[in-house]
């Protein structure tokens, strides 16, 4: 049995070669796999090379070895003794998604092997114990990439999901950014700096985490979700409205209410002091696909830029849909 690896958290990478077989095989020629292959624990069912069905050596003898299984069942067609509803997944597929997929499935089928497939044909099994050993080692390895401040994943776990998404059929990409940030750390200090970029970190997880989706922190005051859906509009308009009227209670009144009150901007001079305002660029697959993070990075960085010309907080969709700036 052999191994095939790809992208580092995707099922394909911890894939292992069984046999397949024609659904029109006798029940003998399954047993003789079976009894000249002892560590085999399961045989998939193939047609024109597309899996259909599985079958395992536990219920093959199950059935086998009642009363009259040996005589019923031994010269007639294999798919008689097979598990016609196998899970199926992508080679591309997240582990944690198959893991996901593998335990919500009937107690009877819970420790059956996960069939893969590649460009819809067969491809492979992966075993459950090596499922769930290779998702154990994804979560400590992710925990090893949190980010200190907020706890959410890292910069490396982004770049992996983000390698992760470019198979997928839809998704939005959204990224937060906190216009004059640096200008209220300067402020305030590092201190408060950090209590307002907790307190987005609670708004996002609310809208984001919470909903099951990914939400990963860059560093600093950028932020990135990634969601399997181009329908974004009202969690950027949620976000943005839960942002925009708890943001002001990290100000001194007196600095909100001041008309006259200037601060140094990032040029060095004195400007006239604004609150904080939250831009949200979104890019979606929808009218483009992407083939490299790189291509991804360079259209958020562009969507990004649109957004910091907007007064007040916004949130852009592909360069071209932009709602009305809040204040």
């Amino acid at each position: 049995m052999t191994k095939t690896g790809e992208a580092v958290s995707n099922i394909g990478r911890i894939v292992n070669t069984v046999p397949s077989i024609s659904p029109t095989l006798k029940n003998k020629e399954v047993d003789k796999l079976f009894t000249d292959n002892p560590d085999l624990r399961g045989i998939v069912v193939a047609h024109h090379e597309k899996p259909i069905a599985h079958i395992t050596r536990t219920h093959f003898y199950q059935k086998i070895g009642t009363l009259y299984g040996y005589n019923l069942y031994m010269g007639r067609e294999s798919n008689l003794l097979a598990k016609t509803s196998p899970l199926i997944v992508d080679f591309h597929q997240p582990i944690t998604e198959v893991s996901k997929l593998a335990m919500e499935r009937e107690e009877e089928a819970l420790y059956d092997d996960v069939i893969v497939t590649k460009g819809d044909k067969f491809f492979g099994v992966v075993s459950i114990r090596a499922l769930l050993m290779e998702f154990v080692d994804i979560q400590v390895q992710t925990a090893s990439f949190l980010n200190p401040l907020s706890k959410l994943p890292g910069n490396h776990v982004i770049d992996q999901k983000l390698t992760e998404i470019l198979y997928l059929e839809k998704y939005s990409i959204l990224y937060f950014d906190i216009d004059y940030f640096k200008t209220y750390n300067d402020l305030y200090g590092f201190n408060k700096g950090d209590k307002v970029l907790l307190h987005l970190t609670d708004i996002l997880k609310r809208n984001i985490t919470q909903q099951g989706y990914f939400l990963g922190h860059i560093g600093g005051d950028d932020f990135m979700a990634i969601l399997p859906l181009y329908k974004v509009d009202e969690i950027c308009e949620t976000i943005i409205k839960e942002f925009d009227e708890t943001i002001p209670i990290f100000y001194e009144d007196y600095h909100l209410s001041d008309p006259n009150f200037k601060v140094k901007g990032r040029s060095g001079s004195l400007e006239k002091f604004t609150i904080m305002f939250l831009s949200i660029a979104v890019l979606t697959n929808q009218k483009r696909q992407f083939v490299k993070i790189e291509d991804v990075s360079n259209a958020v960085a562009a969507i990004k830029r649109n957004c910091k010309k907007v007064k007040g907080s916004c949130f852009i969709i592909d360069e071209t849909d932009c709602c009305s700036p809040t204040y």
